[in-house]
């Protein structure tokens, strides 16, 4: 199983960017797909998920109304639309997938058993 993530980039507050993110080896369609981000010294931190089915849809606070999350199942891909970013939205951004994940581990990064690499997003003020 791979994920392999892209998008990142340097942006100015307020502007917008698309991270996706290519699976291979595992279907999204039965998949929990989540993205997450790690800041420098800080720890990994839930993002959103988008449970296997595609009816159910978590996000973080501090992103709820400018991030989207969605899958293409047809591409096998996940992606999060990001607007309106911040500078403390600067971070690592990994995608994460499991086939097992209950409601309740959404937002610990052990419940989930496939990652992609990070793809850093910088966004200045």
């Amino acid at each position: 199983v791979q994920l392999q993530a892209s998008g990142g980039g340097l942006v100015q507050a307020g502007d917008s960017l698309r991270l996706s993110c290519v699976v291979s080896g595992l279907a999204v369609r039965s998949s929990t797909m989540a993205w997450f981000r790690q800041a420098p010294g800080k720890e990994r931190e839930f993002v959103a998920v988008l449970f296997r089915g595609g009816s159910s849809l978590h996000y973080a606070d501090p992103v709820k109304g400018r991030f989207a999350t969605s899958k293409d199942n047809a591409k096998n891909t996940v992606s999060l639309q990001m607007n309106s970013l911040k500078p403390e939205d600067t971070a690592d951004y990994y995608c994460a997938a499991s086939q097992t994940l209950i409601w309740s581990s959404m937002k610990n990064p052990q419940a989930y058993k496939y990652w992609g690499q990070g793809t850093q997003v910088t966004v200045s003020s």
